[in-house]
């Protein structure tokens, strides 16, 4: 892992200041800013980022201090593999989504990124022995026929979905909302573990971040970024579940939707979904024949 200089510069502002890659390109175009970043006065800065002359200082001088650090030693010491926009390894639907990250720091088996046969599979933090048993019809189906299944390291569905691929054989990736520093929540700390081992982990947050609520909403577009379709097991009206259902439908992705009993509370936003437009399904052959027939049609 041999970084150019550049690609020193960039995880150095990413470090200080992780901006989206929107941001990022105020400074390369029309003038890239990036190359002689330490050199850059604070207005300079301050204008190319819109933002204070204040902030542009603060990082203008953490910046020059930071550029110092090896991040090639520090990254691979933590078993850290970062993935810069510009690097052969990011993955191109990204690209598509809003707000690309401008940096993914991964951690696990990176080539899983490469596949591009991913599935999302969501659901509530408060799921149910139902969203076990759907799990148990969906996620089999997938894995044998090669997919990677996509989640989030929640509790509850997100969970019930990495094990339940796991214990199969299969690959999963989970994309977290915070920094590689951290686990959350604590209590999949051996799941998060085995995963960093064996699977793949994924975060668009320095490792220095703590889990932060609205990180939350923010990584659910990389759930449905890196993924061809969505499975949606429970969800409350209010759940954060149906934020992900969001993105994946701006990103023009299938939704499919395991339907519930209409007076449990955990089905009323999947049901809801269902009024919506979404596929029912209740298997995971249904989404794999879907999946082929809409690839066929390309």
């Amino acid at each position: 892992m041999i970084f150019s200089v550049d690609t020193q510069r960039l995880l150095a502002l990413h470090y200080i200041y992780p901006l989206p890659l929107q941001k990022l390109q105020q400074l390369l175009s029309p003038v890239d800013l990036l190359s002689y970043f330490e050199e850059a006065t604070p207005n300079e800065i301050a204008n190319a980022l819109q933002i204070s002359s204040h902030k542009a200082l603060q990082i203008s001088r953490s910046f020059r201090q930071i550029m110092t650090w090896s991040f090639e030693e520090a990254y691979e010491r933590s078993h850290i593999f970062p993935i810069p926009f510009h690097h052969p390894f990011y993955p191109a639907q990204l690209f598509e989504i809003s707000s690309p990250p401008t940096v993914l720091y991964v951690k696990g088996q990176y080539l899983q990124l490469m596949k591009g046969k991913q599935v999302a599979v969501i659901g509530s933090r408060k799921a149910t022995a139902y969203t076990k048993t759907a799990m148990d019809l969906i996620v089999p189906p997938l894995v044998e026929h090669g997919y990677t299944i996509v989640s989030g390291l929640a509790k509850g569905a997100d969970t019930m979905a990495h094990e339940a691929t796991i214990k199969i054989g299969g690959q999963t990736i989970a994309v977290l909302g915070h920094g590689f520093n951290y686990v959350y929540p604590k209590e999949n700390k051996a799941l998060a573990n085995s995963m960093a081992e064996h699977h793949l982990l994924v975060t668009e947050y320095p490792p220095y971040m703590k889990p932060e609520k609205w990180h939350f909403p923010m990584r659910n577009r990389i759930i449905s970024g890196l993924s061809q379709a969505l499975v949606v097991t429970e969800a409350s009206l209010r759940s954060g579940t149906l934020i992900t259902t969001e993105c994946a439908l701006e990103q023009g992705k299938d939704v499919f939707v395991v339907p519930g009993p209409i007076d449990a509370e955990q089905s009323k936003g999947t049901n809801r979904l269902l009024v919506e437009g979404a596929i029912p399904v209740c298997n995971g052959h249904e989404i794999v024949a879907s999946l082929a027939l809409f690839s066929n049609k390309n």
